[in-house]
């Protein structure tokens, strides 16, 4: 029966190279109507290149793209458009100035009697939002919700277009349980209905509960293609990694950091606030610790990192750093007293794409040092390598511009540059979000050894397996108030779940 069926869009041979690096080698992809097909590998494997290559971003070096058995060649995301394909990147490339509605229909306007018909406008973004249950004001500028809100709009808009191919690029990294059930209950209708989508994500779980097959991609090349239901989730790991793997093991035991701090704080927050974004908190990190961050979208986790690095300023409370009150009115303050932040948004709050990967490195450590001298090119040189074999950073060379790196390796950067710096308190926020598995666990496991060498870890993550796994103590928020602490053996998934649920009939 299946061979029977005729593939809606087939990529044969494709080949892209960019300079010293072979992206795609000889790759072929396949995609059926009324399928969901997920596309797998780690970062660098080549995923973003082939869905690019497939949106007209790159020109192919060798290879055929077939779209219902003709030859396309599109030489842009428009062209693709056109064509009838439709894609929502993971970064947001939407226009927070404009409203919901022109968002949606940016470039698709109705027009009466010469000029946009902002009725109708309005009448149809509300329509198309409603599609993902989602109701809110479109006529307000998208800077004024949240990411997952915006996220949702820019799914939105892509759905709306008439479109024989859906490429979602981690259209979930954004969104809580419940969007993600309600984004995927909307991909099943759409499957029903004979739409071919195509998916790409980091989530393990999400994969298994939507693709209905599986290609992998590793180093550029194609590793097979699979139906989802016969291939394991420890199979599509090897898959992935080229390896026998044995996956992370059980969470490291609570309270050894607590113990190895001999009773007193190394960072200690007490009544620390920012009206509008989290309530009076006390927080307290011992050396040698991880504590985690747990919530729900919108709980408070960034806003907590962000009060404690200076990154905004508290409205009262103080903080001690090994019983002393300091000031963290700026992040050079907290850099200055050895606190180091990898933020959430690496794109817009953390790499500086156009600078090298050697200039990203040393940027923080530089700030360090203040007015002293720049450091020289050779101790440069020296920290950039040094990192990148120790966080095994794919690159061609501490020259390679940053943002020509895969996710995960920026991210690998990221956290470069702040190890450069010998923090004694380093916070992660989402340092794991939108990167392969491999990663995950290679950054998962830099956590735990960094605690071993006495560093203390506010660790935060969307996934709460990695944050129960990984941590001595979870804080527990809920509507941007800490509302709990977990330790020993009560640090688990469910009573987490609990805790969050608690009050909220």
């Amino acid at each position: 029966m299946e061979a029977e069926r005729k593939p809606i869009l087939e990529m044969k041979g494709i080949c892209i190279e960019f300079p010293g690096v072979k992206a795609l080698d000889r790759v072929d992809f396949r995609l059926f109507p009324g399928e969901v097909h997920a596309l797998m590998g780690q970062n660098g494997a080549g995923k973003s290149t082939l869905i690019k290559a497939l949106t007209g971003v790159h020109k192919l070096d060798a290879g055929s793209i077939l779209l219902e058995g003709r030859p396309i060649a599109p030489d842009s995301p428009l062209a693709a458009q056109k064509l009838g394909i439709s894609t929502v990147y993971q970064e947001i490339n939407l226009c927070p100035n404009l409203t919901v509605a022109e968002n949606i229909y940016i470039g698709r306007q109705p027009m009466r009697f010469g000029s946009i018909h902002w009725k109708k406008l309005n009448a149809d973004a509300e329509a198309a939002l409603a599609k993902l249950n989602l109701r809110v004001d479109v006529t307000q500028p998208l800077a004024t919700y949240s990411v997952a809100i915006q996220q949702m709009v820019a799914i939105a808009r892509a759905l709306d277009i008439s479109a024989k191919v859906l490429i979602l690029d981690e259209p979930t990294s954004s969104l809580d349980e419940e969007e993600v059930e309600l984004l995927f209950q909307v991909l099943r209708r759409l499957r029903e209905h004979g739409l071919a989508i195509l998916f790409v994500t980091h989530f393990l779980d999400q994969t298994y509960q939507l693709a209905d097959r599986i290609t992998v991609l590793r180093n550029g090349e194609r590793v097979g293609e699979f139906k989802a239901v016969d291939l394991p989730k420890l199979k599509l790991i090897e898959r992935m990694v080229g390896k026998e793997v044995e996956l992370a093991g059980g969470r490291r035991l609570a309270g050894s950091g607590a113990a190895n701090g001999a009773g007193q704080a190394l960072v200690e927050a007490a009544g620390l606030a920012r009206k509008g974004a989290i309530a009076p908190f006390d927080l307290r990190v011992h050396k040698g610790e991880v504590l985690g961050l747990a919530g729900l979208l919108g709980s408070g986790r960034t806003e907590t990192a962000r009060l404690l690095f200076g990154a905004d300023k508290a409205d009262q409370g103080s903080v001690q750093i090994d019983g002393r009150k300091v000031s963290l009115n700026a992040p050079r303050s907290a850099i200055r007293h050895g606190i180091g932040f990898c933020p959430e948004d690496r794109k817009v709050d953390g790499l500086v794409g156009e600078l090298t990967v050697r200039e990203n490195i040393i940027l923080a450590l530089q700030a360090r040092r203040g007015v002293l001298p720049n450091l020289s090119r050779a101790r440069q040189e020296e920290l950039a390598d040094r990192y990148i074999r120790l966080l095994d950073i794919k690159t061609t060379g501490t020259e390679q511009a940053a943002g020509k790196l895969s996710g995960g390796n920026q991210q690998k950067v990221i956290l470069a540059r702040w190890l450069a710096t010998d923090p004694r308190f380093l916070i992660l926020d989402e340092p794991t979000r939108g990167i392969d598995v491999g990663a995950k666990a290679e950054i998962m496991e830099l956590v735990l050894d960094l605690c071993k060498e006495g560093m203390a870890i506010l660790f935060i993550s969307s996934e709460l397996e990695e944050v129960v796994r990984c941590s001595d103590r979870v804080a527990v928020l809920r509507d941007r108030t800490l509302i709990a602490e977990l330790e020993g053996a009560d640090v688990a998934e469910q009573n987490v779940l609990q805790t969050i649920a608690r009050g909220q009939e």
